[in-house]
C-alpha cells in the first residue's frame, strides 16, 4: 500500500493529529535554530565588544606618550619646555570644548518620542474602554457533612 493510499484510509482526526505533531516539531526546530543563531551572534558581539574595549584602552594608554612626544617635538622647534607642554594641553582643552559644543548641539535636537507616546495613549484609551469577559466560576465541591 502506497503512502497516498494509507493517507486516504486515515480519519480526519488522525490526519489532524499528524499535522499538529509535524507542525509542533517544525516550530520546535525553528526555535532551536533561532536560539543557535542568537548564541552565535552573542558570541560575535562579545568578541567584538572585547576587541573595541581593548582598542580603547590601548588608545588611552598611548595618549600620555603621544602628548609627551608632541611637547618635546615642539620644544625641539625652539620653544621652552613649559610653553611646549602648555600648547599641547591647550590643544586638548580646545578639542574638548569643540566636542562639548558638538554634544550640546546634538542634545538640543533630541525630542520626545511623540509617535510612541500617541500610540501608547491610543492603546490605553482602547484598553480603558474594554470590559473583561466574565468567567464562569468553577464549581467547588461541597464538603461532606460530618
Amino acid at each position: 500500500m502506497s503512502p497516498v493510499e494509507q493517507d486516504a484510509d486515515r480519519s480526519l482526526g488522525q490526519l489532524m493529529a499528524t499535522a499538529t505533531t509535524e507542525l509542533s516539531a517544525l516550530v520546535h526546530d525553528e526555535i532551536a535554530l533561532a536560539k543557535a543563531e542568537l548564541r552565535q551572534d552573542a558570541k560575535r558581539a562579545g568578541i567584538g565588544g572585547f576587541a573595541i574595549t581593548t582598542a580603547g584602552v590601548l588608545a588611552l594608554f598611548s595618549l600620555p606618550v603621544l602628548s609627551f612626544a608632541a611637547a618635546y617635538g615642539i620644544h625641539n622647534l625652539g620653544l621652552g619646555l613649559a610653553w611646549s607642554f602648555l600648547i599641547v594641553g591647550s590643544a586638548y582643552l580646545l578639542l574638548a570644548a569643540l566636542l562639548g559644543l558638538f554634544a550640546v548641539a546634538k542634545f538640543k535636537k533630541v525630542k520626545k518620542p511623540e509617535k510612541s507616546m500617541a500610540s501608547a495613549r491610543e492603546t490605553a484609551a482602547v484598553l480603558g474602554n474594554a470590559k473583561p469577559h466574565p468567567r464562569p466560576r468553577a464549581a467547588v465541591p461541597a464538603e461532606p457533612a460530618p
